[in-house]
């Protein structure tokens, strides 16, 4: 079963995004964009996403400077943000926590766990989860 739920996913890697928008697309509406400012124009139409998922390390705009654009936007602000990585710096990891991401997670990850974390992130801003795509 398909909610309305959108998510927007943010990632220089188009394997990144396959797997993202393959694993995803029967139960969200998903957007997929190579680059930050791709995804902050669709927002500033109105077209605004429940959820993020954002590489960190991005040409132009990189995942900490988009993460601080998004809280520091009165109109993004509370959409919850969960940053991708290669990088498993525990003080990288810190500082963008502490920027205002919900969440941090290594690539390569496991696309179940994402939507484990999406679920308990959607839950926390009282919109229900959905059941697993398994079961």
């Amino acid at each position: 079963m398909k909610s309305s739920y959108k998510i927007f996913a943010i990632d220089d890697e188009p394997s990144v995004l396959l797997i993202i928008k393959h694993y995803f697309k029967e139960k969200y509406e998903v957007s997929v964009f190579n680059k930050p400012a791709d995804a902050i124009a669709t927002m500033h139409e109105g077209n605004l996403p429940d959820i993020i998922i954002c590489d960190l390390n991005m040409p132009e705009i990189s995942g900490t400077e988009f993460v601080e654009l998004i809280r520091s936007s009165g109109f993004f602000e509370a959409i919850p943000l969960i940053v991708l990585s290669a990088t498993e710096s525990s003080e990288k990891k810190i500082a963008i926590l502490n920027l205002g991401a919900d969440d941090f997670m290594v690539k390569p990850f496991n696309p179940k766990e994402l939507e484990a974390r999406i679920n308990s992130i959607l839950r926390r801003t009282g919109k229900p989860a959905l059941e697993s795509i398994d079961g």
